[in-house]
């Protein structure tokens, strides 16, 4: 099927309200990863464009935290009333840009926009507390005020969803940001930028520079950059922590995750089946809250190991915008390459090989990244393909003999960032949520992704600071008590 393929345009740094070039002598195309056709193309910015944008997100800082926060998330209110008409233009930039099927694309931005909804609450949410007569003739008050400049720095797998987890709370409390977008699909995210303009943020509260490491170096460094918040790979998640916790930043750093699904042999079956195929191969298994592994107890075993195997043989792999497909491609060829390597370690492993992704195609699509839904059996918790994020559709099977040893083996993990349970008993669902000792829990549900108003992040290596994404963490994050103790 032939599309109308956008002219490929320059990807720019958003500065003081201008879209403007950066400095970076090097060009980076961005590409369908379904056609391989170059979108665009951007200079990564130097640490002179980063200490820019910075530098001018700290002057606006001074009258933006002044303006009062109902007239900030006015702002917001007329933003979500245009994504909301612009929904199904961002779904489809987004589905060319990243590669996830249609449904897909809609269900993230509608996750961003519910961010954008509760971040207008933010004059609920950032009220203080008073109390008269701590000592006698003393009254004593808490206040939330901003802090100045944040910074965000964003993953490929959710492009526009993850930047409006940061910066509508932070400008709603206040605060001005500089968000750098990945470097593999930063033009949906754009659209975002040009249709908060369109709702009157006012210049310079909204900063975006595109990059590689180097960018976020730049923004890491510098010291005016007050905080910062991350979501990407566990190992450089850690790293950035640890130097910017060291600076005195305050730091939000979401990792990655190796989920557990749990299954008892008296769940119903039909649910089950369908959940874990859309948690393990939904989005081409990139995202944090993929289930990566079927952890199923007794006889649900080899009920479960051929219903998954059925299902997943079942699945249609191609571009959203061409049919109705399950799964699209994975982000590059680099990406792809990498899923295949932890398929081979897998098979030298001695996991057995139930269904093969390698070397999948899709008819007229001969350039896209393609790898198909793949599942091993046997997968022991010490092998690689048992212990590390694979971030691809990669599934693995483990049988045990109770819900105490499943219990155990979730335990056993570095990582903590969701864990699910299929049963239709309640006092193996309470014996789950009390014991598996993992943040974000699901009972009949694969991907245990909380809404707006619930905190987003894990535990263990998935996380890293003390103040998550989403819920009233964030207003905590992006602003700081004032303790107010007066005597008159």
């Amino acid at each position: 099927m032939t599309h109308a393929v956008p002219d490929p345009k320059p990807i720019l740094n958003f500065v003081g309200g201008k879209w403007v070039s950066a400095g970076g002598s090097e060009s980076l195309t961005v590409s369908n990863p379904a056609t391989g056709e170059s979108l665009g193309s951007f200079a990564p910015s130097t640490e002179e464009n980063v200490t820019d944008a910075v530098s001018v997100a700290k002057e606006a800082f001074q009258t933006w935290r002044s303006t009062p926060p109902i007239e900030r998330v006015r702002i917001l209110f007329r933003l979500k009333i245009l994504l909301e008409e612009n929904l199904e233009g961002i779904a489809a930039s987004l589905a060319r840009e990243h590669g996830k099927n249609l449904p897909e694309c809609r269900g993230e931005v509608r996750r961003g926009i519910e961010n954008v909804e509760h971040a207008c609450g933010t004059p609920s949410l950032m009220m203080g507390s008073t109390l008269e007569d701590v000592a006698p003739g003393i009254d004593c008050e808490t206040v939330l005020q901003p802090l100045g400049v944040f910074a965000g720095i964003a993953p490929y797998n959710f492009p526009v969803m993850i930047p409006l987890w940061f910066w509508p709370y932070a400008v709603a409390t206040g605060n001005t940001f500089v968000l750098k977008p990945s470097e593999q699909d930063p033009l949906t995210h754009q659209l975002v930028v040009e249709l908060a303009v369109e709702a009157g943020l006012p210049d310079g509260v909204l900063n975006v520079v595109q990059g590689q490491r180097n960018a976020v170096t730049a923004l890491l460094n510098n010291p005016d950059v007050i905080g910062f918040s991350f979501v990407g790979s566990s190992a450089v998640g850690r790293k950035l922590y640890s130097e910017g916790a060291v600076s005195g930043k305050r730091m939000q750093v979401l990792g990655g995750a190796k989920n557990n699904i749990i299954v008892v042999p008296d769940a119903d079956y039909d649910l089950t089946t369908e959940a874990i195929l859309s948690s393990a191969f939904g989005s081409a298994g990139q995202r944090c809250l993929a289930g990566s592994t079927a952890v199923c107890i007794g006889d649900a075993y080899e009920i479960m190991r051929e219903r998954l195997v059925d299902g997943a043989k079942s699945l249609k792999l191609g571009y959203a915008l061409d049919g109705d497909p399950d799964i699209g491609p994975v982000i590059s060829r680099a990406h792809r390459t990498r899923v295949e390597t932890y398929i081979e370690k897998g098979i030298k492993e001695g996991a057995e090989l139930l269904l093969d992704g390698r070397g999948a195609t899709v008819d007229g699509y001969p350039d896209g990244h393609w790898i198909g839904p793949t599942i091993f059996d046997k997968v022991e918790p010490d092998m690689v393909v048992g212990k590390e994020e694979i971030f691809g559709p990669v599934l693995s099977l483990k049988q045990v003999g109770s819900l105490e040893e499943a219990i155990e083996l979730t335990h056993k993990s570095r990582y903590g960032n969701m864990a699910s349970i299929f049963t239709t008993s309640g006092a193996a669902a309470r014996e789950f949520r009390y014991g598996v000792g993992i943040s974000m829990l699901g009972v009949n549900i694969g991907v245990a992704a909380p809404m707006a108003f619930f905190p987003f992040g894990g535990a263990r290596r998935s996380f890293f600071g003390d103040l998550k994404a989403q819920g009233q963490d964030t207003i905590s994050f992006y602003t700081d008590k004032r303790v107010v103790i007066s005597r008159w």
